[in-house]
């Protein structure tokens, strides 16, 4: 174990020929790959005992260890023993003192404090970690993850549009003129904004905006007058040609409304 009394080992800083070098951020792209670099000196002119190098998140000394790789000899690559769902991958070559890895197909959740630790067979004392590590933020553009259409019991429809980048999008509706009412709701790099009382025909658009992009959904809403009151219907298009049908009880008036989204 790291022996914490030390204070260089703690201060993250050059002590005894000792030393960690990492950037304070990093920034990748949602759906993309990453490189989180990782540099180290040690006081050694040749080192050919075996090596370990690790990478944990949260955390330094105790944080969840993401990458773990062993090298017994300076002729033998750094061999894998731990990677979480096998996408970490080594980039530097430990015994020429880089511990970098790729972080490949980032999502949300990889959104962390990495930290880079060497550890040299032998000495207790032979074991060096980044303190303050590198903080991996994860952006995306705007996306439009869905728009759909319900009704109340009194059959008035709301259209609620659901979007997601990083930063958080701008979400805003634009439509018919008097166009209804309209209320948000933000969930981390997610953003819900609903239209109340869908009233006026025509195409209502979702506008979903950050300093990455500009994303657009449209719902389409009409009004018809039924064959028969028995029933209406409330056809909804979503992409890849998706269409639902819907079959409701019948309205209390004669005129029955219907929605088209696209």
């Amino acid at each position: 174990m790291l022996q914490f009394h030390d204070p260089c080992l703690l201060a993250g800083v050059q002590c005894n020929g000792w030393s960690v070098h990492v950037p304070s951020d990093v920034t990748g792209e949602l759906g993309k790959m990453v490189v989180l670099p990782c540099t180290f000196t040690h006081p050694y002119k040749t080192f050919d005992r075996a090596l370990t190098a690790i990478w944990r998140i949260k955390e330094p000394y105790n944080g969840t260890v993401i990458f773990k790789c062993v090298s017994q000899s300076s002729s033998e690559l750094c061999r894998t023993a731990i990677s979480h769902k096998n996408k970490y991958k080594l980039l530097g070559n430990p015994r020429h003192k880089d511990l970098s890895i790729r972080v490949d197909n980032l999502t949300w959740s990889d959104s962390e404090r990495y930290f880079c630790r060497v550890e040299l067979a032998g000495d207790s004392q032979d074991k060096y970690e980044s303190r303050n590590g590198i903080k991996l933020h994860v952006i995306a553009a705007p996306r439009i993850i869905n728009i759909t259409v319900s009704s109340s019991r009194d059959h008035t429809f709301q259209a609620r549009c659901t979007a997601e980048g990083e930063p958080a999008p701008a979400l805003s509706w634009s439509g018919p003129p008097e166009s209804a009412p309209s209320s948000s709701s933000i969930s981390s790099h997610r953003v819900t904004k609903e239209l109340r009382s869908l009233s006026h025909d025509g195409k209502y658009t979702c506008t979903a905006v950050n300093s990455h992009g500009r994303a657009e959904g449209a719902v389409y809403f009409y009004r018809f007058r039924a064959s028969d009151s028995s029933s209406f219907m409330v056809l909804i298009f979503v992409p890849l040609a998706i269409k639902v049908v819907l079959l409701l009880p019948p309205p209390s008036a004669p005129s029955a409304p219907s929605s088209l989204a696209r």
